[in-house]
């Protein structure tokens, strides 16, 4: 009896195993990834998918090592380092003996090189940046292990979005600032938080703000007092990658910005800079962000 029960103790464990053992099948960015089974061994080379990550608790066998905002500073010394946010440490990477490398939108060019080494998934960011998050929490909740806690991710998510669309279009105009050594830009509905325009429905100063420069559309102070936004979302780019200076505070206590309708009200919102520079494409920076804005929201007078 006893050695019957251990046989079948032993052949359900042998099932189990070769039932995890199942080959997994990743669609991203460019194509599709076959991994043998559920890898264990995974490295993330996008802070997007890091902040992702950690969102649902996972743990990877090494990370990017720059740029690494407050919340995902707990990775900063622990974990091996495969790269910066732009640069792959090919050698580390060869050396890490990982099932899997996560790549994304700012280092997306080196997935092909990256495949030669090891299985590669890309997790770059669409045009719908909403979208692109949401999918990419599913894609890792696979990858972890932890499809139910993304959905619930997703879930959180998709309520904050809902509760924005509703209460932002009524709001009035929105002017994205950008700080940026001194100096003045402006973002629009294509840019890295475009979605504050073409998502939740804040409407935009000017139709065509140029969207093609990291430092936003060159802007004065005597532009700004000219069309007069309801709402300023400012985005302290020094901050955001670290860079020493002055900061957006001091660059925007003056008397042009004084008479803006903005700052007489009330309604300059100084966003999380690195959640809306560097890490916009995550879980918790996109949080950040809504919740930044929901807040804002609420308050107004």
């Amino acid at each position: 009896m006893f050695g019957r029960l251990i046989a079948a103790t032993a052949t359900a464990l042998v099932l189990g195993a070769a039932a995890w053992a199942q080959p997994m099948t990743i669609a991203h960015s460019q194509g599709e990834t076959v991994l043998p089974a559920p890898p264990e061994k995974v490295l993330i080379l996008d802070i997007n998918a890091l902040d992702i990550a950690h969102a649902l608790g996972a743990q990877p066998a090494g990370v990017l090592g720059s740029n690494l905002p407050d919340y995902l500073q707990d990775y900063a010394d622990p974990l091996p380092k495969v790269g910066t946010i732009f640069e792959p440490d090919y050698e580390a990477i060869a050396a890490s003996g990982a099932a899997l490398m996560i790549v994304g939108t700012r280092t997306a060019p080196a997935y092909a090189e990256m495949s030669r080494i090891l299985p590669t998934v890309d997790l770059s960011l669409g045009d719908d940046l909403f979208a692109s998050v949401r999918g990419n929490v599913e894609t890792l909740g696979r990858i972890f292990g932890k499809p139910e806690q993304a959905a619930r991710m997703v879930e959180a998510l998709d309520a904050k979005i809902a509760h924005l669309k509703e209460i932002a279009p009524g709001a009035g105009t929105a002017l994205i600032l950008v700080t940026n050594g001194g100096k003045l830009g402006a973002y629009g509905p294509k840019s890295r938080v475009g979605w504050i325009h073409s998502q939740l429905g804040f409407a935009t100063v000017a139709p065509d703000i140029d969207d093609r420069f990291h430092g936003g559309d060159v802007i004065s102070f005597e532009y700004i007092l000219e069309r007069d936004p309801d709402w300023i979302f400012v985005i302290d780019r020094d901050a955001g990658v670290g860079e020493a200076g002055a900061g957006a505070r001091a660059a925007l206590d003056n008397p042009l910005m004084a008479r803006t309708r903005a700052v007489r009200d009330g309604h300059v919102v100084h966003l999380d800079p690195h959640a809306a520079y560097i890490a916009f494409g995550g879980y918790t920076a996109l949080n950040r962000l809504l919740d930044q804005l929901t807040e804002a929201l609420a308050a107004r007078s």
